[in-house]
């Protein structure tokens, strides 16, 4: 499997798994009470879902700009960020909704993760107008 093939396939699992996360938080968490968790578990379900379209989007940028080509060294680039800041500011939303970890530290990484990983698929995107 290619590597912008990769990107689709983890960016597809990613929003498979941040549609699970916010039904989960909708129907259990809300029956619970837990108001607050259910805030948490939306956000990042939220973030989650549009960070795996952004991936979907580095792995077409990829397969269309062709293996080596600039522009999908720096889609790679970018889904590496992307996923970077799922594990982290999801993870840590999620850490602190469903079990109670004292992870509010590690989400400003992950959002600052997002950023990277916006401004990377921007060159990426810059590269592909460019001729070779």
């Amino acid at each position: 499997m290619s590597r912008p093939a990769l990107w689709i396939v983890v960016g597809a699992l990613f929003g498979l798994l941040a549609v699970a996360l916010g039904a989960f938080a909708a129907h259990i968490l809300e029956a619970r009470g837990a108001a607050r968790a259910v805030d948490l578990v939306e956000t990042a379900a939220r973030y989650q879902a549009t960070h795996a379209l952004a991936l979907v989007l580095c792995g077409l940028l990829g397969l269309i700009a062709g293996a080596g080509a600039p522009a999908a060294r720096w889609a790679g680039r970018a889904g590496l960020f992307f996923t970077l800041g799922i594990v982290l500011f999801c993870g840590a939303l999620y850490g602190i909704a469903l079990l109670g970890w004292p992870l509010g530290m590690v989400a400003p990484l992950g959002g600052t993760s997002f950023m990277v990983g916006w401004g990377l698929l921007a060159v990426a995107g810059w590269r592909a107008s460019r001729p070779a």
